[in-house]
């Protein structure tokens, strides 16, 4: 059983995206959802930090770990999606190169897409001063990197290949993640066709439903306490 600290967020989708696919697999991997609402702060409680000490989610808890120990907590999402794919052999190639180029992809994310576009969404929606200067360098920065996912994905089905990755289930939730201030998609095409096809499978509309139920208020805009809650100085 996995306990799943979580927030629909594009990290936090990251996770439901690949517990959802393991299911549709048939892998065996239950999990739990452990709502972390961090608008309200309980990223920063006592036991959360426990697991995720950086006080950020998404973070799991595997209670049947593979050494038969006492149960693992995982944090940082891209450590997740490799802790669930190594432990169920699914999502993640066995051949070298095609791991390495999973790998390689994965960490690309985790250092490149997710922070830039994370910024790019900061100034663009939730700054509280219109930052001439962050805006362009950060939305020119998230443009750039869709640039090099859009030539990755000429002549691939996928970021790997013709198989699906947790590179593509780290990738997916940060293209378009901003509908207050959409990155126009026309002039990537790969882009758009890779997400117009992960967006059709069963596994990522449940993920995506998951969200609504766990927040219900997901959408409406943030209050000026959860804006100090998540952006204030601590």
């Amino acid at each position: 059983m996995i306990d799943l600290h979580y927030w629909p967020t594009p990290n936090g989708h990251k996770i439901t995206l690949l517990l959802e696919e393991l299911a549709e697999a048939g892998a065996g991997l239950e999990y739990t959802v452990r709502p972390v609402n961090i608008g309200q702060g309980d990223q920063f409680r006592a036991e959360f930090l426990e697991i995720s000490p950086n006080n950020k989610m998404p973070a799991i808890v595997d209670h049947a770990p593979a050494d038969g120990g006492a149960p693992l907590s995982v944090f940082e999402s891209g450590a997740i999606l490799l802790y669930l794919a190594e432990k169920t052999g699914r999502f993640l190639p066995s051949d070298l190169r095609a791991r390495n180029t999973t790998l390689e992809w994965l960490f690309w994310q985790m250092a490149g897409l997710g922070p830039m576009t994370g910024q790019y969404g900061h100034f663009h929606v939730y700054a509280p001063e219109q930052i001439d200067y962050a805006k362009k360098r950060y939305a020119g920065e998230a443009n750039r990197l869709l640039g090099v996912l859009n030539h990755r994905l000429e002549g691939r089905r996928f970021i790997v290949g013709d198989d699906y990755t947790i590179a593509d289930m780290a990738a997916y939730p940060w293209v378009g993640a901003y509908d207050k201030a959409p990155i126009d998609l026309a002039p990537y095409p790969e882009v758009m066709r890779w997400k117009a096809s992960i967006a059709e499978r069963p596994a990522t509309q449940r993920a995506y439903a998951l969200a609504r139920e766990v927040n219900p208020d997901l959408g409406k805009p943030m209050s000026e306490e959860q804006k100090r809650v998540l952006f204030g100085p601590r």
